[in-house]
């Protein structure tokens, strides 16, 4: 979820200690009484180094300041006056530009009040009574109900836009919700400090990631004497955020918690931070449900990304759900369809259709360690950051097999992997989104798919960097762990049509190519980019965030050039008769960094060949293959310059 945003709200959570006992060793002091905000990037026992930036805050819609204003909505719509109706079910009935992220990227912050809007009728459905499920007799099945309660309505905020009992918020209203809010966004400078913190602050150190946004002050000898944590997924206008450490999932209109076996039941929500189906602890059997999860707000949005919170469905602690033949339908924001969260939890999906309208609705979503086998699935997305196959914080394990995978939404690939994630004999469709993503130590595998993407050049959240069809990098969120990314394709089509068909950046990579017919049509799009980024959403340090891709095409057919700026690094090898025809170049890292050794390493081996089609700028070539020249040059870092 990962996520990358321009827009997002803040909240501090601070911890204020006064400087007292000895100081540990005080590495800079060129700050001295000051108050520092920068972007984690090293934390030891004693010490943090800090990218030095700032917070800019943007008060509302329209407004200027470093946060992404609030997106349009899709030609010819007029906002509609009831949130159960909006399309992405918060404040602002907009399309989101924001997740995750580029593609479905972080998530789109604003929220709503406090309070929960009334159903239309003004009223809350009375929770009715537990009923029993299926009419076996036996202690086990007597125990398994299915209990429908309520969703509670979390009280306004002070300061916080209430309305009368029973009515929803017209249009204005949900402008003034979102105008309550701020939406604040941290810029990264160009400095890098590392400071010394008090020993008071040792314990609250342990607890900073790489990543996260903080702010300290320093005493006379620069050294760190408080130091506060930057939320910027959470709002400082007191509506409902929290952080994505306390795991909230809000209430559900039907719990299963004792084992048992279930035929075409229905389960329905219209509830507020409600899911439609809950799986708890339990081992379930579920054939032909319907599970309808037809409105309600998600008062937080991490909850609903990272813990499955306003869910159609949603399996936790530990829970085994088999499920054949479901029709799961969401049309509420963070209105997951089918949500696997937490170690143990495993949800075994078959011929069953999945449908979201909202944003941040993915199609199989899971988090926190979870698993999810998927096998023939349909699944349909329509909103912004919802992608088909979704993960997020605390990654996890997902095995699809065939079925069709197809989104609609901005921001939104067919793929997005903060987990280990496989895919075979499946269509991946990603109509207004690139159709991968991989975030950090995490992975896809192919086997026999066929992709598609078609990145919104203008209105996605990431477009200002790179257009691209398959996107591999680090957010530096804490949503992914910092490693090798891995990206494996065996068989099937890989389809670009807008932009890079591979841009990687800020991260290592393994990408491995077999077999795969890969197709560009954008003219201007390269083969695959390797580079660092500005920094502006936060992916590393600019000048210093490049990426080292380990490329091995093997019965591959390549085409297109390959760009590698300066700072980052290629080592391709064509094997078992791999044909790349096509450029490669080393250039300048845009934001200027120090040039780094080796950019680009190219091995042919035996019964593969190069086709060149421009002159060519790389490190070292080991040929035992066959080079065409085709009249153009190969020249190498030491000054050879290579020709037929």
């Amino acid at each position: 979820m990962k996520k990358i945003l321009a827009c997002l709200c803040a909240a501090a959570l601070s911890v204020g200690v006064a400087a007292c006992g000895n100081q540990t060793t005080t590495v800079d002091t060129t700050y001295p009484n000051t108050t520092l905000t920068g972007q984690v990037q090293e934390v030891t026992e004693s010490t943090v180094t800090l990218l030095l930036g700032e917070l800019t805050t943007q008060e509302g819609p329209g407004q200027s300041g470093g946060g992404q204003h609030p997106p349009d909505l899709p030609q010819g719509e007029t906002p509609p006056a009831n949130p159960e109706e909006t399309a992405d079910g918060d404040a602002a009935p907009t399309e989101s530009d924001s997740e995750a992220s580029g593609p479905q990227h972080k998530k789109p912050d604003k929220k709503p009040d406090g309070s929960s809007p009334e159903k239309p009728d003004g009223e809350k459905p009375a929770a009715p009574p537990n009923r029993e499920v299926g009419d076996t007799t036996d202690t086990a099945a007597e125990a398994a109900q299915l209990t429908e309660t309520a969703a509670e309505t979390s009280p306004g905020e002070a300061g916080s836009p209430t309305l009368p009992d029973g009515e929803a918020p017209d249009s204005d209203q949900m402008d003034l919700l979102f105008e309550m809010g701020s939406l604040t966004t941290f810029t990264a400078g160009e400095e890098t400090v590392t400071l010394s913190v008090s020993d008071d602050l040792l314990e609250t150190l342990s607890t900073v990631q790489t990543g996260d946004v903080i702010q300290v002050e320093t005493d006379e000898n620069g050294v760190a004497v408080t130091l506060t944590v930057i939320d910027l997924n959470a709002d400082l206008s007191g509506s409902p955020g929290g952080g994505a450490g306390t795991v909230e999932q809000g209430t559900a209109a039907y719990t299963l918690a004792a084992d048992g076996s279930y035929s075409d039941e229905s389960y329905t929500s219209d509830g507020d931070d409600e899911n439609a189906l809950r799986v708890d602890g339990v081992t379930v059997d579920l054939d032909g449900i319907t599970v309808e999860k037809s409105g309600g707000i998600c008062s937080n949005v991490e909850s609903g990304d990272f813990y499955g919170m306003n869910a159609a469905l949603l399996a936790t602690n530990g829970a085994v759900v088999n499920l054949t033949g479901a029709h799961v339908t969401s049309n509420a924001q963070n209105g997951n369809g089918v949500f696997s969260y937490g170690e143990g939890t495993v949800v075994n999906i078959a011929d069953s259709v999945i449908e979201t309208a909202a944003d941040n609705s993915g199609g199989i979503q899971t988090t926190g360690g979870g698993t999810t086998n998927a096998s023939n699935l349909t699944v349909t997305t329509q909103g912004s950051s919802s992608a088909a196959i979704r993960s997020d914080r605390g990654g996890g394990t997902v095995n699809a097999a065939g079925g069709t995978y197809t989104t609609n939404g901005l921001n939104s690939p067919a793929v997005y992997s903060t987990a280990n994630i496989s895919v075979s004999s499946a269509v991946l469709t990603a109509n207004d989104s690139e159709a991968l993503v991989i975030e950090g130590q995490n992975s896809i595998t192919l086997t026999d798919c066929d992709v598609s993407g078609n990145m919104n050049k203008t209105r996605g959240s990431s477009s200002d960097v790179n257009v691209h069809n398959v996107m591999i990098y680090q957010s530096m969120s804490g949503d992914a762990e910092v490693g090798t990314a891995s990206f494996t394709m065996t068989g099937g089509s890989l389809t670009g049509n807008s932009g890079d068909l591979i841009y990687v950046t800020n991260t290592r990579s393994v990408i491995e190519l077999c077999g795969v017919e890969l197709v560009n049509n954008d003219p201007d799009g390269a083969l695959l980019r390797v580079a660092g980024n500005d920094a502006s959403h936060g992916w590393g340090t600019a000048g210093a965030n490049g990426a080292s891709v380990t490329l091995t095409a093997r019965d591959q057919v390549l085409a297109g050039d390959i760009i590698v700026d300066d700072i980052s690094t290629l080592d391709l090898t064509l094997s078992e008769g791999s044909a790349f025809t096509g450029t490669i170049q080393i250039v300048d890292n845009a934001e200027g960094g120090a040039a780094v050794e080796n950019n680009a390493a190219v091995t042919i081996e035996k019964g593969s060949s190069w086709t060149l089609t421009g002159n060519c700028v790389i490190t070292t070539l080991d040929n035992q293959g066959t080079i065409h020249f085709n009249g153009y040059t190969i020249t190498l870092a030491d000054g050879t310059v290579l020709s037929e």
